[in-house]
């Protein structure tokens, strides 16, 4: 029977990558002078609580809470390769999240929903249609947004330690030794992937918001945004699932798109970018281990 291992998970960052098990959190940064640097923190209660056990609640929960801890370490990696009198810290770092998220919400999902409608009014077609257009119209800029943002040379650099990131995670989870050579011989894809997320985001979304049928303008506003939690904590459950059946040919079928999205949010890393994301793995797995008494030095 084969062993069933923690679900690692990590991100990129400026130069960097962070990695987040069940109680630590670690990052490792490749700094203007070429050294290294870590850092580590234990992860807040949420991790452990009850709440991560119920099954839609814990994805929107943790998944709001990764988001606000990723925003953090990305603000942290900046800070590190701009100095010290150019860091975002405190009310201007949560409120540059919050902007984010307002900023997501108005064009992936209400600039779609409004689309529809208007293809509604002009063209006197069904609600049907009108809710196609607007899934079509949120995967496309999705796609869109994700293709074009990969030409800016820094977030091409951040995509490659993203494909460093997952060739560490797919590397340990085969259980082999984790040295750049070896590691980067994995793919740079991974079922867990938040771009995966954000696709099956979008999926459910135009089953679940054509299921609505005709709606004025403001309460078709309104349903994109207070089911939003909903069709998270959807997507976050199928994600799960998924993972926990990745041998399935069917469930392979049903994620290859996922996988497909990936090739754009990820590149081939060097293996300078390789020794970051195993030293942040490392220092996330020994912090766990010497927390739950395992190897402890």
């Amino acid at each position: 029977m084969k062993l069933k291992l923690p679900a690692y998970g990590g991100q990129a960052v400026i130069e960097g990558v962070m990695m987040r098990g069940t109680r630590v959190v670690a990052m490792a940064m490749r700094k203007p002078d070429g050294l290294i640097e870590t850092i580590h923190e234990e992860l807040t209660g949420i991790y452990q609580s009850a709440i991560r056990k119920i099954p839609l609640l814990r994805g929107l929960i943790l998944l709001w809470d990764a988001l606000v801890l990723g925003m953090r370490m990305i603000t942290v990696s900046a800070n590190a390769q701009s100095g010290e009198d150019e860091k975002i810290e405190g009310a201007a770092l949560y409120g540059t999240v919050f902007i984010s998220i307002l900023l997501g919400i108005a064009i992936f999902f209400l600039a779609p929903a409004g689309a529809g409608q208007l293809v509604e009014t002009a063209f006197g077609w069904n609600a049907w249609i009108g809710n196609l257009v607007e899934g079509l119209a949120r995967l496309a800029l999705l796609i869109l947004y994700v293709w074009a943002i990969g030409f800016m040379p820094e977030i091409r650099r951040v995509f490659e330690y993203h494909g460093a990131e997952h060739k560490t995670i797919n590397a340990f989870e085969a259980n082999a030794e984790l040295t750049p050579k070896i590691v980067a011989k994995f793919t740079t894809v991974h079922p867990r992937c938040g771009t995966a997320f954000l696709l099956t985001l979008v999926l459910f979304s135009i089953i679940i918001f054509a299921l609505l049928g005709p709606l004025p303008l403001l309460w078709r506003f309104a349903s994109r945004i207070l089911l939003l939690p909903v069709i998270a904590g959807l997507a976050y459950e199928y994600l799960r699932f998924s993972s926990n059946h990745i041998e399935s040919p069917l469930m392979r079928a049903l994620i290859a798109p996922n996988l497909w999205l990936q090739r754009l949010t990820t590149r081939e890393p060097s293996l300078d970018m390789l020794e970051v994301s195993i030293q942040a793995f490392q220092t996330m797995k020994a912090e766990e281990d010497r927390l739950t008494g395992i190897n402890p030095q």
